[in-house]
């Protein structure tokens, strides 16, 4: 697996965490993705459409041999197991999967902008990326994630809805 990427997942239909873990194990059980490291579940406030419920929203680092084109067909067809259907823009979602970094790389397609638009100032995507990886370098900005961290005015939105504890198979679920 010679490619890193970090997607960050978000859901706010219920059962949201049960959403995340199927987005989890369908990324993990890909034989070309490895799951490298994964962040505790966030709770946040809705960002642009405000008539919704929370999101549970967290980070997962992994390894993979898929190119960028690749991988998002990989997340779409992940969204459309969990039922995804957004017929509202950042409306409430099943599950969303969003690819945020590819290696370094700075990427611009017609349906895929590497790294991700608007990463640096959602905390929902910096606050848990935050906790896995403080020194990586956002190859758009040329900061750390601790630097772009440091400048958030909304992080306090950001809570910690369960800690990753390290333990099982993926740290915070358990075997």
């Amino acid at each position: 697996m010679n490619n890193f990427a970090y997607i960050g997942m978000g859901s706010n239909i219920e059962i949201r965490e049960d959403h995340l873990l199927l987005g989890l194990k369908e990324l993990d059980n890909d034989k070309q993705i490895t799951v490298k490291n994964v962040s505790s579940i966030y709770e946040t406030v809705p960002v642009g459409y405000l008539e919704q419920q929370d999101f549970l929203n967290m980070v997962v680092e992994i390894s993979t041999t898929y190119t960028p084109e690749q991988l998002i067909k990989i997340t779409q067809k992940i969204e459309s197991k969990a039922k995804r259907n957004t017929p509202v823009r950042w409306g409430p979602r099943t599950l969303d999967l969003d690819i945020l970094l590819y290696n370094q790389e700075n990427i611009k397609m017609e349906d895929l902008t590497i790294p991700h638009p608007r990463m640096s100032e959602r905390s929902f995507v910096i606050v848990p990326l935050m906790e896995i990886n403080p020194q990586l370098i956002l190859p758009h900005e040329q900061k750390t994630v601790s630097e772009i961290y440091r400048r958030l005015l909304d992080k306090e939105g950001v809570r910690v809805w369960k800690m990753n504890s390290g333990v099982g198979e993926y740290g915070l679920f358990g075997n």
